[in-house]
């Protein structure tokens, strides 16, 4: 692959990365929940699940979507149905109050376990892959290119959220949050709504 090309996926996979949404939330409600570990197992594992993607688009997610529409639209209800779910869970979390701000507590596994899920079922994620990261991809590409596509895909995803989670769980930032623990968690909560509303009206507009 020209360091030229390589220079543009980068910018592009970097934007992805660093938009607000869904995965931004992930990683701030484990920070809270846990501190700097299962903030940082959620951003490690939400990396895991955007390379996922990478590969599957490496591999003719595109061709595929554009093949069988009906599949695609299955996988983007889907993940708005799972959005949807954490909204809820957010807005549950947020009637705990300030007092009790510690009160929701994240482990481990949780941390992992919904950093790969959130990955998979973002609709966002979803159409970047096949809109943008498959426009770098042809039928005569090396699999040591191929490969370079998956590995900066999920380099920059990983680096990108744990350095929030890093920054979050600082010793001055994360008290500040936990004080405010509640507030976030409702504005996550509703923020997650209405992701998944717009993703269910989306083709309706």
């Amino acid at each position: 692959m020209p360091f030229s090309l390589w220079l543009s996926l980068v910018a592009i996979c970097a934007m992805g990365a660093m938009s607000p949404g869904p995965s931004l939330a992930l990683v701030l409600r484990h920070t809270l929940g846990g501190g700097r570990v299962p903030g940082v197992t959620a951003s490690l594992f939400h990396a895991l699940g955007v390379g996922f993607y990478a590969l599957l688009t490496v591999l003719g997610l595109g061709a595929l979507m554009a093949r069988f529409p009906l599949l695609f639209q299955l996988l983007t209800w889907g993940g708005a149905a799972y959005l949807a779910w954490l909204g809820i869970k957010a807005l549950r979390a947020g009637s705990a109050g300030v007092v009790q701000a510690n009160a929701v507590l994240t482990t481990g596994p949780q941390a992992a376990r919904e950093g790969v899920l959130v990955a998979l079922g973002n609709p966002k994620l979803i159409l970047f892959f096949v809109a943008l990261l498959s426009q770098f991809v042809s039928p005569e590409m090396s699999v040591m290119a191929k490969a370079i596509i998956v590995l900066t895909a999920m380099v920059i995803d990983g680096t990108w959220y744990v350095l929030v989670a890093l920054l979050l769980s600082h010793s001055r930032v994360l008290p500040w949050l936990q004080q405010r623990a509640h507030w976030i968690n409702r504005a996550t909560g509703v923020m997650l709504l209405a992701l998944a509303l717009r993703v269910v009206l989306g083709p309706l507009a």
